[in-house]
């Protein structure tokens, strides 16, 4: 149970990850190419800014930002027989076969995993994990995934997971988008936004986004749990793998361009309830 972990990437999702791998009492080791990121680790009792330490550690996590990365840690990866290494981060599903054959060749097999929920709820363990890859890998994962999230679906061999993620990521996108929308109209109208939000979540529109970016909204606080552009990069992967299914995602295109003027407004950094800035700057419709 006390099995070690390494930690390739140490941003919100890495950094709360080797937190909680070290809150349920395994000895972690990590790197990011951002010296500040390791001293974090440091401070935080595990070990970091040695590459080649991580890489000897009992389970390796990737939480690099995308697809490309991912593909270089692989390239870097020493040969090893049998290792597990395990994708967090969210990337293309039509790559993830081909990164687990070039994977394989070293002696790794790689699993993806990537998460529901914020950063902030995977340091809290309140995390679900969708696991895709081989149906023995996952099964000897569970344990560790049990013991660092809420819970876990296996959704089937590599890609499904991603596959998976994309597809929640679409809906909780857009109901972020929506619950953002109510809360300027609600302002606009003349209804004070901490007050209705909290009516809000009495009504048939719920949702669990109200609990984590509601109070976000309201205040005006966009410290990142999980940033503007990576959601951007997110749907950026929705969009491309729909086109590649000859599907439209009118909501999805709107959504994408809310973002893209977060970004152009040097808010790719702030947390993604900020999207509710794209919309209060929207003008009125002739």
């Amino acid at each position: 149970m006390n099995r070690s972990a390494g930690v390739f990437g140490l941003g919100l999702v890495g950094t709360a990850l080797a937190g909680r791998l070290l809150r349920s009492g395994r000895s972690v080791a990590g790197f990011d190419p951002d010296p500040a990121r390791c001293k974090l680790l440091e401070d935080a009792a595990g070990q970091a800014s040695d590459p080649g330490l991580v890489w000897q550690q009992d389970y390796v996590f990737s939480c690099v930002f995308d697809t490309d990365q991912l593909s270089d840690l692989i390239a870097q990866a020493p040969e090893r027989d049998g290792a597990c290494l395990i994708s967090i981060s969210t990337c293309d599903p039509m790559r993830m076969s081909g990164l687990g054959m070039a994977a394989a060749q070293k002696g790794w097999r790689l699993i993806e995993a990537p998460i529901s929920g914020t950063s902030k709820q995977l340091a809290m363990g309140d995390a679900v994990f969708l696991v895709g890859g081989d149906p023995a890998d996952a099964q000897a994962l569970s344990v560790l995934l049990g013991t660092i999230g809420r819970s876990q679906h296996y959704v089937g061999p590599l890609g499904n997971g991603n596959r998976a993620k994309l597809a929640v990521n679409l809906v909780l996108g857009l109901n972020r988008a929506a619950l953002a929308e109510g809360l300027v109209f609600a302002n606009r109208v003349g209804l004070a936004p901490d007050a209705f939000l909290e009516l809000l979540q009495d009504t048939a529109a719920a949702s669990a986004v109200m609990k984590t970016k509601g109070p976000k909204m309201v205040a005006q606080d966009f410290d990142a749990q999980g940033r503007i552009e990576q959601s951007a990069k997110d749907f950026g992967l929705i969009l491309t793998v729909a086109a590649e299914q000859r599907q439209g995602l009118p909501f999805a295109r709107t959504y994408a361009a809310m973002m893209r003027d977060c970004m152009d407004n040097d808010e790719a950094g702030l947390d993604n309830a900020a999207i509710i800035k794209a919309i209060a700057r929207a003008g009125g419709v002739e």
